[in-house]
């Protein structure tokens, strides 16, 4: 087994029956205070560019991001490999110059083209969310 997957089984055993009461007590209200920490720890590592720190405070972060998704799967909403799934695709997306035929040669040129594909995405998302409350209706 790889070590995510050992990682990310830790985190639904750590919220799972008879895993440890605090962990299981965490909502992402509770753990937003320890998200904006470890993240504030993992930018001084940066800073200080000591690659052990940065190791370690990278985990940190990871941690709260599985815990956020942990959370998420057990009201049955999405998993961590769903975060996965759609992170994938997005990159894939918003790098056409990389994995389509678009040609984009400074690095100018390919943030003038994110911030054109982001917008196109959050109007993608404003269909997709007029569509679903038409349907509820």
């Amino acid at each position: 087994m790889k070590p995510m997957d050992r990682l990310i089984r830790v985190i639904e055993r750590l919220r799972g029956p008879g895993g440890c009461p605090w962990d299981r007590k965490q909502t992402h209200r509770s753990l937003i205070r320890f998200l904006r920490e470890e993240t504030r720890e993992l930018e001084r590592a940066l800073r200080r560019g000591r690659w052990r720190e940065i190791q370690d405070e990278l985990g940190d972060v990871l941690l709260q991001i599985l815990l956020h998704a942990q959370i998420e799967s057990e009201k049955g909403r999405f998993s961590i490999q769903d975060v996965a799934r759609c992170q994938h695709l997005k990159l894939i997306r918003r790098h056409p110059h990389v994995f389509g035929k678009k040609r984009l040669k400074t690095a100018r040129a390919v943030v003038r083209h994110w911030d054109e594909i982001k917008r196109l995405e959050v109007e993608m998302r404003r269909r997709d969310l007029r569509k679903k409350w038409k349907s509820v209706v």
